[in-house]
């Protein structure tokens, strides 16, 4: 099943510090450690000669897992989790492959969190790094094999590691280099050095760890270059949390002339930023390198050095490091999340207009059937220019948001909404200013849009000098104006495409890809739907998802059912845990015959339902949030029952469901004020 190499690489990675391994780790030579199967899923099987665990199609079928569930531990300072595993199957089942999952489960969350997945395959062990950000909550870690197809699908776990520090640091005296690994060029590569390796073209007289002739370090020689520019590559792993601080390492440079060493970033989109080179050769003794380092979203550090003929000399590298504290003569670029966005329930928060023209005005519409709420909730605040009270056909007024420091890339997500208007094209733009306010530039502008939706934009930009993003609605000519509205202004750092290489958000779905977790007692016309854009039926449900407007969500279709029907989405099975929850999402219920739509706590020992919250008949044309706040210390399921009314203009939706621990907070229940009859049960202990 597992190649005989895999064990004898494997053998010298585990023999040192195998009995005295710590918490949360396991080399899986005689026991599972800490670590246990959990009894309702297939069994991980300790290999009888040790070294490893696994499952396989031997023991168990497609689509059939198994879960190992680590004791209770703790994280009070930033950790670095590291697995050993490989992943094989048949080539002729590569496109359903089995899968490795880790989680976390805090002790006060009623789901797991998803940290790490792969299905890649592979003939020999590959190794995840896991940043593990500090916090006093303790969790336990799960992991998750899922067999795919084929008679010879396995996965295998070699070891699991949870140690102190960053898994971008390195002494490179592990076999497994801390999961960094060479990018692979036929003539010129990084190698390890010292030790018992020897190699008369560039080694050196001591490590710096050590200062030993015995101890390791990363070395890369022009001994074997044929080419002009030939460049060799040493790639950290992804970093998993977000990062800010001062990385340091240790560094050689024979013949410096002829070669060129540089340090790069690259994000999951395969973008390059250069943040430090070799200005110098150096001495014969260890350099020491400091490099200011921010990661707010996953990138991998690129070590490289470019030769330009085989007298190039060598590079070294060691003890790789970070601190998050900044490097010395170095201050941090301030940059706040919270102060950069605006949700406009309070005020305009840090956003500002000029002072010419009507500008952009703060409002709030009662739920009705005529016009929609705000994004935020249905009932709160959003922006509103109206064009049609200016005098002033051609321009409205900007409104300007918070100074974002330079050379750094931003995630500009905001919700507007179009009411009027025969031509579309152009009636909101973004821009950005730069500081001076000379410079100006359009980055982003509507074209086409469904009127009266709430949509989502987002924009990815990076400038060198410090800038203002700037919303200006446009009104072309005196007889074509209409109303722009604008909500939920967020500006984060790294691109907005960055987001969809990560986990989904735990406890939490939009329905995007997929209904998540969620089943139905039943698949047939009369049940839960998935589905974009508007409803079949004229005058209910729907225009768009409440995510991005042009996404999905879960609706029932009245023209498919009679009257009292029900349809019925049962969560996956959720833990019971002490303390309160908070389930908050979205709801649409517009037609003049909507029926009921109620939300059920079952008890899994017992089958029993208890009612949590539920509305009865048109509430809206707008999504509506809802909360409820309820403690259950048995595992449990969360029921969302539609019940169809009196006519075909029924159709009851729902979206963007969110799972949470501890209370809902000051947060109320937004649908309170609704017009339509309501049934509140404000907490419920179970």
């Amino acid at each position: 099943m597992l190649l005989r190499g895999v064990l004898l690489a494997l053998q010298a990675l585990q023999l040192a510090g195998a009995l005295d391994l710590p918490a949360g780790s396991c080399a899986f030579e005689e026991s599972t450690c800490s670590f246990d199967s959990v009894l309702a899923f297939l069994p991980w099987i300790l290999n009888e000669e040790g070294h490893y665990i696994y499952v396989d199609t031997s023991f168990g079928k497609q689509g059939e897992k198994a879960v190992l569930l680590s004791s209770d531990l703790q994280a009070e300072e930033w950790s670095c989790l590291r697995l050993v595993y490989q992943i094989t199957t048949s080539s002729e089942s590569l496109s359903d492959p089995s899968q490795l999952n880790l989680y976390m489960r805090f002790e006060d969350e009623s789901f797991d969190r998803l940290l790490w997945s792969a299905k890649e395959p592979s003939d020999s062990w590959l190794i995840a790094s896991l940043d593990l950000q500090n916090s006093s909550k303790k969790f336990k870690i799960l992991i998750e094999g899922v067999l795919g197809q084929g008679n010879t699908a396995s996965i295998a776990l070699f070891e699991i590691k949870m140690t102190t520090g960053y898994c971008i640091e390195c002494d490179f005296e592990e076999n497994h280099l801390c999961g960094f690994v060479n990018r692979w060029n036929p003539n010129v590569n990084w190698f390890v050095g010292g030790g018992s390796i020897r190699n008369v073209h560039s080694i050196l007289p001591q490590d710096h760890t050590f200062k030993s002739e015995l101890g390791h370090y990363m070395y890369v020689d022009s001994v074997y270059v044929k080419h002009f520019q030939e460049v060799a590559q040493l790639i950290s792993p992804l970093t998993t949390a977000p990062m800010a601080g001062c990385l340091s390492f240790y560094y050689q440079i024979q013949q410096g002339n002829d070669n060129v060493f540089s340090l790069y970033t690259r994000d999951v989109a395969g973008l390059y930023e250069e943040i430090w080179k070799a200005d110098r050769p150096g001495n014969a003794a260890w350099n020491l390198a400091e490099v200011e380092f921010n990661a707010p979203y996953p990138m991998e550090v690129i070590f490289e050095v470019a030769f330009n003929g085989p007298k190039g000399g060598y590079v070294a590298l060691d003890d790789i490091s970070f601190s998050p504290v900044h490097c010395q003569n170095q201050t941090e670029l301030l940059f706040s999340v919270v102060e950069a966005s605006c949700n406009f329930e309070q005020d305009l928060c840090n956003f500002y207009q000029d002072k010419e023209g009507p500008g952009w005005t703060r409002v709030k519409v009662k739920p009705n059937m005529y016009r929609a709420g705000d994004h935020t909730t249905g009932l709160g605040y959003y922006l509103l220019a109206n064009t049609k009270f200016t005098s002033q056909p051609g321009y409205i007024g900007r409104l300007y948001g918070p100074s974002l420091p330079g050379n750094l890339q931003y995630c500009l997500r905001f919700h507007y909404a179009i009411y009027g208007f025969l031509k579309m094209s152009d009636t909101l733009a973004v821009y950005i200013f730069e500081e001076n306010h000379v410079v100006q530039e359009k980055i982003w502008s509507v074209l086409e849009s469904p009127r009266g939706v709430w949509m989502q934009a987002e924009i990815t930009f990076k400038k060198p000098m410090p800038t203002k993003v700037v919303f200006m609605s446009l009104c072309k000519s005196f007889w074509d104006c209409g109303l722009v509205a604008l909500d939920d202004i967020t500006i984060q750092l790294g691109s907005c495409s960055s987001s969809e290489k990560l986990p989904p958000p735990p406890g939490e779905c939009t329905f995007e890809q997929d209904e998540c977790t969620f089943t139905q007692e039943k698949r047939n016309r009369s049940s839960w739907h998935r589905r974009r854009g508007e409803t079949p039926t004229s005058y209910t449900g729907p225009k768009g998802d409440h995510t991005t407007g042009v996404g999905y969500y879960m609706y029932i279709e009245a023209s498919h059912m009679v009257y009292g029907q029900k349809a019925r989405l049962l969560s996956g099975p959720l833990r019971g845990v002490s303390g309160k929850h908070c389930l908050t999402f979205f709801y649409h219920m517009y037609g003049g015959g909507t029926g009921l739509l109620s939300v059920y706590l079952k008890n899994e020992e017992d089958s029993e339902e208890s009612l949590l919250w539920r509305r009865r008949g048109e509430q809206s044309i707008s999504w509506l949030r809802a909360l409820i706040e309820y403690s259950c210390e048995r595992q449990h399921q969360i029921i969302f029952e539609a019940i169809r009314g009196v006519s075909i203009r029924s159709d009851i939706a729902i979206d963007d469901i969110k799972f949470q621990a501890g209370p809902c907070g000051e947060m109320e229940d937004t649908t309170q004020q609704s017009s339509g009859h309501s049934e509140d049960l404000n907490e419920i202990e179970y």
